[in-house]
């Protein structure tokens, strides 16, 4: 990982039957395209977190996910690839067979810490602390939600595509990539964020990590297309995954990006967003997640 390297993803046109009577334009930016593991928001967050640990010269990353973070798999292959030890403290018990997310982790030589999910809301530092048990090391949130995490979010977005199109979507698990956008919105656009967990309080989050107040007005956030909240799916946003596959050979995770790009065409049926909206759609990559999803649900979602 090229820490200091600047990246711009590509964006382009993306057909949806479904919106060509409505007059509404979606492009999507293919952040995933960045990396195979360190895709999409995880590289954006994770740069500057990055530059800045080795301006205090630990050797040890210390983070938190749950057991289908693609943060914990993009810290595992950061570690892995500039060779420091890398700790995830993980939501919930251990159950073996590991998913791949973890076992993918656990082979680039990350060191997994299960803890009660009641543990984890409440005191995930004291864990950290806990275990290091004096040792120094770089801490990194759930998810990269710090600045430098915001920061890095703020290089999403390019000139023409500030220009260029009338409303931005993201998904949204802790809202840092959502405040990164935020931050760095064209004059006249507006930032649907669709939510992977159930509830509004990501909004609140987005505001305070941004920490534009005045950002209020240019904000759009809802959990109506959560499918009942983390992780949680079912066989109608199954199928629309497939589907949407099929028609544009771009792959959808379950947790994020499936959930978005669903909600966003059930939104512009509905009359949500306006005909004759120009959209960009940002895909925040999580590809890693799919095999897991598939094997605890026992679907395949694509066919060759």
């Amino acid at each position: 990982m090229d820490v200091y390297a600047k990246i711009d993803s590509r964006s382009h046109l993306v057909k949806i039957p479904d919106l060509d009577r409505l007059n509404i334009t979606v492009y999507m930016k293919r952040e995933d395209e960045i990396h195979p593991i360190i895709s999409g928001n995880k590289w954006r967050k994770l740069k500057y977190n990055v530059q800045h640990m080795h301006l205090t010269s630990q050797n040890t990353l210390v983070t938190f996910g749950g057991a289908f973070s693609n943060h914990i798999a993009a810290v595992a292959e950061v570690c892995g690839q500039i060779g420091i030890s890398g700790i995830g403290i993980v939501r919930g018990e251990r159950h073996e067979p590991l998913n791949s997310t973890l076992s993918f982790a656990e082979s680039r030589g990350m060191e997994l810490h299960f803890v009660s999910r009641g543990l984890y809301k409440d005191s995930k530092s004291e864990c950290a602390e806990r275990i290091m048990d004096g040792k120094d090391y770089y801490l990194i949130p759930e998810g990269g939600a710090n600045e430098l995490g915001v920061k890095g979010c703020e290089e999403i977005l390019t000139d023409d595509e500030r220009k260029n199109f009338d409303m931005i979507t993201c998904s949204a698990g802790t809202g840092t990539t959502s405040a990164g956008l935020l931050r760095t919105l064209g004059e006249k656009q507006s930032l649907m964020v669709y939510s992977a967990l159930k509830g509004d309080f990501l909004y609140e989050s987005i505001i305070e990590l941004s920490g534009l107040d005045d950002g209020i007005g240019t904000l759009d956030l809802t959990d109506d297309y959560c499918f009942g909240g983390y992780a949680k799916t079912n066989e109608e946003l199954f199928d629309f995954i497939t589907d949407f596959y099929k028609s544009s050979s771009i792959k959808l995770d379950p947790i994020y990006t499936g959930k978005m790009m669903y909600g966003l065409v059930e939104d512009c049926k509905k009359g949500r967003i306006e005909q004759g909206t120009r959209v960009l759609a940002i895909h925040t990559g999580g590809l890693q997640g799919i095999e897991g999803v598939e094997r605890r649900d026992n679907v395949t979602l694509f066919t060759k």
